[in-house]
């Protein structure tokens, strides 16, 4: 990595390399350590130094390669002491590749620390401290992932016509993901270890073939791929629509639609939303995010009526596909406006959960002014980023809710990534 010039050397100089011990670890999944240091320039007690791929208990040496306001960034050099819990990565490509960050962690400790991590975001995002379940665990560790999207960058026109000599050298034409602390880099990956089996032997097939489409002006500015599985079979293209059997259910949606991508889980992980939407002791259930109703149809005999919302006319007209193909009447759906999310719904407040999934990036501050508006008795929160879901948390208390149970559940085994179902209940509502 060549040098910025505008490279700010304090605390430490440009590629420095340090030793520190890692005390934990960050909900980004970086080991974090602290050094003090004292020197001609600097004088600082306790800096925080943040380094990839680091465990917890281990003693480290790294490479210092930027500093903030009030933390460094290194990357990771040699362990010197390494964890008891530190194990032998699955993936020759751990490391660089940016897709995994916990290989090198036994996988009962990355279900402790996942669930450490959501304990410290609910106590300092949100102001609270509330037990926090075990997190459940995968059923698969390795092989889970039913999509993936690799991408490559596609050569200049000047370099097309060269393309042909590159076919077979993956160092000139790498088709993966993005390598590790870097944004546009890409590692090529010809197999990948948390995707299914199925996916890889599709995988080998549409790498092939990549190369000979550009060459030949399939691509001209890179692409996006798709590898979408479900239920063995593997498509690539975009508007196929695929069946997911979850359960009991069978749902169909579009390969490019949203999805959780690991079926293996599913079962448990909708049935405990089910299951914390019923203990409210609602009678209807609101899925204010419903897609191609996934959490509203796994719930719907437990409710007297339940209503899917969603923004999306494509997932609506799948949501109502596939309750008439599973024998589900008590479900409705509609294509809502994002102004007016709730608007012509008869279900009383007093006797209703909403069900809620929001993108990664939490929910806006219209969705939760029409919520507390509407005024459910209990909301069942599922989320894939803790960190905005303990945001939002705080508005939830402010609108007069209180917490009944958080449960993490490990879709992403190996990677940082997981999501937690919070229960929240109107103060005074009896469930």
């Amino acid at each position: 990595m060549a040098k910025n010039k505008k490279f700010n050397d304090l605390p430490f100089a440009y590629h420095e390399e340090i030793e520190l011990e890692i005390s934990t670890l960050t909900n980004l999944g970086l080991g974090l350590g602290r050094v003090s240091i004292e020197n001609q320039k600097t004088k600082v007690e306790n800096w925080v130094v943040m380094v990839p791929f680091a465990l917890p208990g281990e003693r480290v040496r790294a490479r210092v390669f930027r500093n903030h306001k009030n933390f460094s960034e290194a990357d990771f050099v040699a362990v010197l002491r390494p964890s008891p819990h530190r194990v032998t990565p699955r993936c020759p490509l751990f490391g660089r590749c940016g897709g995994c960050q916990y290989q090198h962690l036994a996988y009962a400790e990355q279900l402790e620390w996942k669930r450490r991590q959501v304990a410290e975001l609910l106590k300092h995002l949100a102001g609270v401290e509330f037990e926090v379940a075990p997190v459940v665990p995968s059923p698969r560790e390795f092989g889970y992932r039913s999509k993936i999207t690799p991408h490559f960058a596609a050569p200049g026109a000047a370099k097309v016509s060269d393309l042909k000599s590159q076919i077979s050298n993956s160092a000139d034409f790498p088709i993966g993901f993005l390598r590790q602390g870097s944004r546009f880099e890409i590692v090529d990956v010809p197999r990948c270890e948390i995707a299914t089996e199925a996916i890889n032997e599709k995988l080998t097939t549409v790498r092939a073939g990549v190369p000979a489409r550009v060459a030949s002006g399939g691509f001209t500015r890179g692409a996006t791929l798709l590898l979408r599985d479900a239920g063995g079979v593997v498509t690539t293209e975009y508007d196929t629509v695929v069946t997911e059997q979850v359960g009991g259910l069978k749902l169909k949606f579009l390969a490019r639609d949203f999805f959780q991508n690991n079926p293996f889980i599913l079962p448990a992980f909708a049935g405990h939303v089910r299951a914390q939407a019923a203990a409210s002791g609602a009678r209807f259930l609101v899925d204010a995010y419903c897609g191609s109703g996934l959490f509203a149809l796994s719930a719907a005999s437990a409710f007297e009526r339940v209503a899917g919302i969603e923004i999306s006319d494509t997932s609506v007209a799948f949501a109502r596909e596939n309750a008439t193909a599973n024998g589900i009447a008590n479900a409705v759906f509609q294509a809502g406006d994002a102004a007016a999310i709730f608007a012509g719904l008869d279900f009383p407040p007093g006797d209703t959960v909403v069900v809620i999934d929001p993108p990664r990036r939490g929910c806006d501050e219209s969705f939760l002014r029409q919520l507390f508006a509407f005024g459910p008795r209990a909301v069942v929160y599922v989320s894939c980023d803790p960190a905005t879901q303990m945001r939002d948390l705080v508005h939830f208390f402010a609108a007069g809710y209180e917490l009944r149970a958080v449960q993490p559940f490990d879709l992403f085994p190996q990677t940082r990534h997981l999501e937690c179902v919070i229960t929240l209940q109107r103060v005074g509502a009896k469930g």
